[in-house]
């Protein structure tokens, strides 16, 4: 029995430290599935697989709005002083992650908006006629759009670094304090956002492409947990407690079943069998590397805080 005596009451700090809840790991979860979704946008403009028919190029960037704004609506919700938001946007602190992380999202919005405008779905095209008309003005200058497939990599890539190093400033936390989170977070975004689109796709050759994809994906994140993990247990007395509580602690079940088997090991097997034709295509596998995203969000952010 642990006995403690304080003469304060605060209860974001005692008995222990517990400041930021559902919405802060929510947000990250879905930034960095934006950022994935950006990073296969751009990537099918600059290839010009975007071209194809039926291609799900012309889905990604909405989804990646969708999921953009849904994510800000979280961190809204977590700020403690709502009205004074705007302050974000009348200065630009070079140390603050916050700051970059404010006007990077700035920045993406208009990309994500010029992406779509690339291949704009035909009953939107009909109920807007303007949108024909900016999308035809995109489509007659092919370097452009690679130019916004180059862009659009660009800005995903470091808004899915950002999620992970929103987390690495803070010092005092061992299990975030390390320069493999923004990686392990940026992999894990892509991972989720070739499963979503694995899903969406309405083309069996494009389902292809993303569930491999997605096992890349998979198998380097499995590798950089892998290298977080050992990196802690090769440190001093503070970093091995924090990985202790996920290889052992009271966050090992969900680390251990719901990230690790769930979210990663056994979609990996399953779509290793779908791309060599001895399973069919299902939104089982690829729900449950979304899932596993979200939970592995879950874990750093409330083991980093115990």
């Amino acid at each position: 029995m642990h006995e403690i005596v304080i003469d304060r009451h605060n209860h974001l700090i005692d008995p222990e430290m517990h400041i930021w809840g559902y919405e802060v790991p929510v947000y990250l979860f879905l930034g960095g599935f934006a950022a994935g979704l950006l990073i296969l946008t751009g990537y099918l403009l600059f290839s010009g697989k975007y071209k194809r028919e039926l291609s799900v190029a012309k889905y990604l960037p909405m989804f990646s709005a969708i999921a953009l704004s849904v994510g800000m609506f979280f961190l809204f919700l977590d700020l403690e002083h709502k009205l004074h938001i705007f302050r974000f946007y009348t200065t630009f602190q070079v140390t603050s992650p916050m700051s970059w992380g404010s006007w990077i999202l700035m920045l993406v919005y208009p990309v994500m908006i010029l992406s779509f405008l690339v291949r704009v779905p035909h009953k939107w095209d009909e109920k807007f006629p303007i949108l024909g008309k900016y999308s035809k003005l995109i489509n007659d200058r092919p370097q452009l759009i690679k130019t916004i497939g180059v862009i659009a990599m660009a800005l995903g890539g470091i808004l899915g670094l950002y999620t992970g190093v929103l987390l690495s400033f803070f010092g005092a936390r061992p299990l975030w304090n390390s320069a493999l989170l923004w990686l392990l977070f940026l992999v894990s975004g892509l991972s989720t956002a070739a499963a979503f689109a694995h899903v969406v796709s309405p083309r069996d050759e494009e389902k292809d492409f993303f569930t491999k994809a997605d096992n890349a994906f998979l198998g380097i994140e499995l590798i950089v947990i892998f290298m977080y993990i050992v990196s802690f247990l090769n440190s001093g007395f503070v970093y091995r407690e924090a990985a202790f509580s996920l290889l052992s602690g009271a966050f090992a079940p969900t680390f251990w079943g719901l990230v690790i088997v769930i979210g990663i090991v056994v979609p990996l097997i399953l779509q290793l069998l779908v791309v060599n034709h001895k399973l069919k295509h299902t939104f089982l596998v690829p729900l449950m590397v979304i899932l596993g995203s979200l939970f592995l969000r879950f874990v750093i952010v409330y083991a980093g805080q115990a």
